[in-house]
């Protein structure tokens, strides 16, 4: 009696208790980065929390320290740009918490992928399609974190795009207006614009920072994924290094287009100021 080999089962190829554990994981960090930061950064229970709250203190605080003309900024100001920082921070945590779990579940689907030769198609496409969502989500996750680096580096420059248009407040829209002459104009700058420039460069100097790492970063996953690409025999494994060489090659000249715009940006920080304070950012 000549025996076969049994077919390969899915509890066997999928990890489901560490799916499960890492999707419920997901879940709930995904909860948490939209509902935590808020509270969380506001430690001093300054109300800072609520979005109107928030508006108005900067409002109010970027008035007074630009009347004030001088390059310390007062309190009102400083506690919106600390507990602006705060929330990135936070964010910018509960969203690298995030990433690194969601590596962790693309990782335990793809390796799935790869040893369901035997499943059939549609277990096959299930995981593929699985994985591919998950890195998706990855990504997405990989921008948050971005964007809160950017954020917690230059928390300044980073709520400059709360404030009003100041249509309505006479104030504001006078210091709009004295901004814009001093940007657009060769006069000397008063410290306060001076701070504004740095900041709005330091701003852009943090992205291009990570996108030449980016870059670098995808160059070399490309060519280890093409390496082994040639190397491997094995059907599945083909396919699944041939997706990945192809979207980190995509990577590659994304991320430099974000290196040289941000790059030129904070080389030309007063004009690209300017462009926001004309209403072009």
């Amino acid at each position: 009696m000549v025996s076969s080999a049994a077919p390969a089962r899915s509890d066997t190829i999928v990890p489901g208790r560490a799916v499960g554990a890492l999707t419920a994981l997901a879940l709930t960090l995904v909860t948490t980065l939209v509902l935590a930061p808020p509270p969380l950064a506001d430690t001093g229970n300054r109300g800072f929390a609520d979005q109107d709250t928030l508006r108005q203190a900067l409002r109010d605080g970027f008035v007074a320290y630009w009347n004030s003309g001088g390059s310390t900024r007062p309190p009102a100001l400083t506690s919106v740009i600390d507990y602006w920082f705060r929330f990135h921070v936070v964010k910018g945590v509960i969203a690298a918490l995030l990433l690194v779990t969601l590596i962790a579940l693309a990782a335990s689907l793809w390796k799935a992928y790869l040893r369901a030769g035997g499943l059939g198609v549609g277990p096959q496409s299930a995981l593929a399609t699985a994985g591919a969502l998950v890195s998706l989500f990855a990504f997405g996750a990989l921008l948050v974190v971005i964007a809160n680096i950017q954020g917690a580096v230059a928390p300044f420059s980073s709520l400059l795009p709360m404030l009003p248009s100041g249509a309505n407040d006479p104030e504001l829209a006078a210091a709009f207006d004295q901004i814009r002459q001093q940007l657009n104009e060769s006069t000397s700058a008063t410290p306060p614009v001076d701070d504004m420039v740095g900041d709005f460069a330091r701003y852009h100097v943090t992205v291009a920072v990570i996108a030449a790492v980016l870059a670098i970063t995808a160059v070399g996953l490309t060519v280890v994924s093409w390496r082994r690409f040639v190397r491997s025999a094995d059907t599945q494994s083909r396919r699944l290094l041939c997706a990945s060489g192809i979207v980190t090659a995509l990577l590659s000249p994304a991320s430099l287009v974000l290196l040289a715009a941000n790059t030129s940006t904070a080389m030309n920080s007063t004009t690209a100021l300017a462009a926001f304070f004309n209403g072009s950012w």
